[in-house]
């Protein structure tokens, strides 16, 4: 968790504690539905975690003395990575097991239609280290794509797109199998930015038909659906 007496703002420290994303926890924020000993914040405001945080003056609790636990999920086709879904939509938090102590923390969302491994911890330091940019901790995914893949294409993704929210690229791509214009690639960047493996296929005319992520960091996933 935090440091004893370090400031830190107030959405990092929900998304600590396990209660929401910190994205969603800036959406409270700004609704007006966070205080911090009783007076609404606004983002950006730093507090310590011996604060009184409350969501809807609910408080939210930080399980200092839990062990960590780490859980890996097969993501399936369809499912939807938020703990619950208004459509009715199944939820990759159905299908996991109590959490021994605290509550479950996703690692790295993916999108409905990704697949493949998903890391939950009740360790809210741990699961922002792991998301956190400046700790560059690789991504791996296998990609099937419609398009024409070549030397060219390749050296694009590597040296870097511009995108709409900056330059994006692959520290590694390796051509795992091409048949005409079907091409199945593994890639590996170190970005955590929403749906950059399909925007950078994407910017290279390559239409990405199915999509799943191998390895996160140190977690590995063998079988790749593929």
């Amino acid at each position: 968790m935090a440091k004893p007496n370090e400031l830190i703002r107030v959405q990092k420290l929900i998304a600590l504690s396990g209660f929401a994303s910190r994205r969603k926890a800036e959406i409270f924020i700004e609704a007006g539905r966070v205080k911090v000993n009783g007076k609404p914040v606004s983002l950006g405001h730093q507090c310590l975690e011996t604060d009184h945080i409350t969501i809807d003056d609910k408080p939210i609790h930080f399980e200092t003395n839990a062990k960590r636990e780490i859980y890996i999920l097969n993501k399936r086709l369809g499912e939807v990575c938020t703990r619950s879904d208004e459509q009715g939509r199944p939820t990759v938090f159905d299908r996991l097991p109590p959490c021994p102590q605290g509550r479950w923390i996703m690692v790295g969302r993916l999108d409905i239609n990704t697949t493949g491994l998903l890391i939950f911890t009740n360790d809210g330091a741990y699961a922002q280290k792991l998301m956190h940019p400046k700790h560059e901790v690789e991504r791996v995914y296998v990609v099937k794509i419609f398009g024409t893949f070549n030397h060219e294409t390749r050296k694009k993704l590597l040296s870097g797109i511009q995108l709409e929210d900056g330059i994006g690229r692959f520290n590694a791509v390796k051509i795992i199998k091409q048949v005409n214009k079907q091409t199945t690639v593994e890639v590996m960047t170190t970005s955590g930015r929403n749906r950059i493996v399909r925007r950078l296929f994407k910017a290279v005319d390559c239409q990405v038909s199915k999509l799943h992520r191998i390895r996160f960091g140190i977690y590995e996933q063998k079988k790749t659906g593929l």
